[in-house]
């Protein structure tokens, strides 16, 4: 255990003398020092309540699960003492002002993937830290309204087997697992790279025939196998935890789905772009992969709103591309095989 680095030394180290990333520092620490009590909570189950039982809907128009609520009350009390001026949340309609003058923004999933909490599968919190600076003057929702490539810091815990953080503060992309007998964050994988050339798939296949023709075409592309277009075998993955499906592409590769359509509520995506496509997209871009709504890079994205709702594409770089051209060319679809542009195991 000795040989891991702690993720208060990492921080430490990072931020040095300097008081801006000092600041940062010190708002990832908050963040870490709650999610483990999170995962303390996670793993107990039943016998910490009815964590799955809805309790109400959300600014965003999901059902609030009790642990949503839970999770939610631990980040804001923690952040209350971090130099965090303003948090937006999903559990919360408007964003919190929290302090005056502290320096940091910070958008937050506090539970991601609730409607799997009676099922046992890995759900998690995004995270993502702003700079108040040169937002104006707006000391509110307006500090988000600016593009996900200010992010100063953005990650993820999952809580899973194992949990997991996993930052990025700009300079690569590093896991670090908790250790449950000190309860500290140890560095386990530093400067992550997404591998290449595997080929894994995620997406909810029973909306098929909701998406876009381009969407429609990828997927047929990869379900037509050696003999299709692609000319290889691909495997499909689907966990409906975004957390969970972001850590297996960040160690095994491959690429997630979840793209707009034509049902009502659907049409403009379903996940956040704020809170759960930008963290997301900084910290697949700092381990060498890359995200995008189908025709823009996520991170060029200006939100207009705290909870505004984006489609998203994230991982190998080489698979992403393929997904933006298909959106971008239509030309692409029409030169693929003829053969198998037509049909497929949704198609007859």
């Amino acid at each position: 255990m000795n040989a891991f680095q702690s993720l208060g030394r990492h921080l430490q180290d990072w931020s040095g003398d300097n008081r801006a990333r000092a600041a940062i520092a010190e708002t990832v620490a908050r963040l870490a020092e709650t999610a483990v009590q999170v995962s303390g909570l996670i793993a107990q189950g039943p016998m910490a309540g009815e964590l799955h039982a809805v309790v109400g809907g959300n600014a965003a128009g999901d059902e609030q699960k009790e642990l949503d609520l839970r999770a939610h009350a631990l980040f804001v009390a923690a952040l209350k003492s971090a130099p965090v001026a303003v948090l937006g949340s999903e559990e919360s309609e408007t964003a919190l002002i929290l302090q005056d003058d502290a320096p940091l923004a910070v958008a937050i999933d506090p539970l991601d993937g609730s409607s799997n909490i009676d099922t046992n599968v890995s759900i998690g919190t995004i995270f993502s830290i702003l700079p108040m600076a040169g937002v104006g003057e707006g000391r509110g929702e307006t500090v988000f309204q600016q593009a996900g490539s200010n992010q100063l810091a953005a990650g993820f815990v999952i809580y899973g087997p194992q949990t997991a953080l996993v930052l990025t503060l700009g300079q690569g992309t590093h896991i670090f697992t908790l250790d449950r007998e000190s309860s500290v964050f140890l560095l386990t994988c530093a400067n992550v790279q997404i591998p290449k050339g595997r080929r894994e798939y995620a997406i909810n296949a029973s909306n098929y025939r909701h998406w876009d023709e381009p969407v429609q075409a990828y997927v047929d592309d990869c379900i037509s196998g050696a003999e299709g277009p692609r000319g290889e075998n691909f495997n499909m993955r689907w966990i409906a935890s975004l957390v969970a499906e972001a850590f297996r592409v960040l160690v095994r590769g491959g690429i997630f789905l979840y793209p707009r359509d034509n049902r009502p509520g659907y049409q403009h995506g379903r996940l956040r772009l704020v809170y759960e496509a930008n963290p997301i997209a900084f910290v697949v871009e700092q381990a060498g992969g890359a995200a995008t709504d189908g025709e823009h890079r996520i991170l060029d994205l200006i939100p207009t709103e705290l909870h505004q709702r984006v489609p998203l594409a994230f991982g190998s770089s080489d698979k992403v591309d393929r997904v933006a051209r298909y959106h971008t060319d239509r030309h692409s679809i029409g030169e693929r095989s003829p053969l198998f542009g037509r049909r497929s195991l949704f198609r007859t």
